[in-house]
């Protein structure tokens, strides 16, 4: 995909942030946090993606929640997907997760205190270390009004789900100033279209805002409203639709690598994975199952070594 055109523009409604502040020069490297909305481990395993594997490992992780928002907060709280370590007491690998960041950001002075009361990364990078910090967000959960969005110079919520290809299209990182920038993208979300194709007919599934938004228009959603659960074969098609969906996304990797500096940190992860009937679930949410947890994670520098 390839420039704008076509595209849904991006009102001015759909961006907040304050004015950006070009403190004195600051030390750290850029990072990029890339979350592929609701992608399962497997699923990307299945895609045999080419390119991201040239970043790092591809490992299995696990979430902290097991829907959008409650899992961003842990991302930028910087509690990264964890490796379920046996014999280890959480506030050992929370430790060890905030000083890694010192790694990823080449702040040696980044410790758990570092932080600041707020425990908020976008907060404490830009109030305490002179960053940029900056999002471009996909999902409704994650919408400028929503108190995530606080602690950024620079928040756009895209006026489509699934279109990494226009994110990548404005995204631009400072060239004298480390940025901190989140990204997420809905390719890997329900329904798993790409930007182009062609509607199915495959029902609408209401996420929460869309029934907080029912709600407040005074028309709840009732139960009988719920469509009937898909068939095995359904399933099946649709997590082959999410699999195509990760290979897809694979393949945009480069034109990301071509937008970020040398040794640039570059994360790329899920908040959480997703369910094509087993226990007798689909999706995620409400749901308390290891598959709506599990998630890829993969991290590394970004440098000539991709880009040749």
């Amino acid at each position: 995909m390839s420039g704008a055109a076509g595209r849904p523009k991006i009102s001015a409604a759909s961006i907040r942030g304050a004015s950006p502040r070009i403190l004195p020069a600051a030390a750290g490297r850029h990072v990029v946090l890339l979350v592929l909305d609701s992608l399962r481990w497997d699923s990307l395993c299945a895609a045999a993606p080419v390119h991201l594997p040239r970043l790092g490992p591809i490992e299995r992780r696990w979430s902290y929640a097991t829907w959008t928002a409650p899992a961003h907060y842990n991302l930028l709280m910087g509690i990264l997907p964890h490796k379920a370590p046996p014999g280890v007491h959480g506030v050992a690998w929370h430790g060890a997760e905030l000083r890694a960041w010192g790694e990823r950001l080449g702040l040696d002075a980044l410790a758990v205190l570092s932080l600041g009361p707020a425990l908020y990364l976008p907060s404490a990078l830009r109030e305490r270390f002179g960053y940029r910090t900056q999002a471009f967000v996909s999902l409704p959960s994650l919408n400028p009004a929503v108190p995530l969005a606080v602690g950024f110079d620079h928040y756009v919520q895209m006026p489509q789900h699934n279109d990494l290809g226009a994110i990548l299209d404005i995204l631009e990182l400072p060239r004298h100033q480390p940025s901190f920038t989140l990204i997420n993208t809905g390719e890997a979300h329900y329904p798993y279209l790409l930007p182009g194709d062609p509607p199915d007919d495959a029902p609408r599934l209401a996420g929460v805002h869309g029934v907080f938004g029912r709600v407040a228009a005074g028309a709840p959603v009732p139960v009988a409203e719920a469509p009937a659960f898909f068939s095995p074969a359904r399933l099946d098609a649709l997590r082959q639709r999410q699999v195509r969906a990760a290979a897809a996304l694979d393949a945009l990797l480069p034109r990301l690598w071509a937008k970020m500096p040398d040794d640039s940190h570059l994360i790329v992860t899920s908040d959480h994975g997703e369910l094509f009937g087993e226990g007798g679930y689909f999706g995620h949410g409400p749901v308390p199952h290891e598959k709506v947890l599990e998630v890829p994670f993969v991290e590394g520098r970004v440098g000539p070594h991709l880009r040749g």
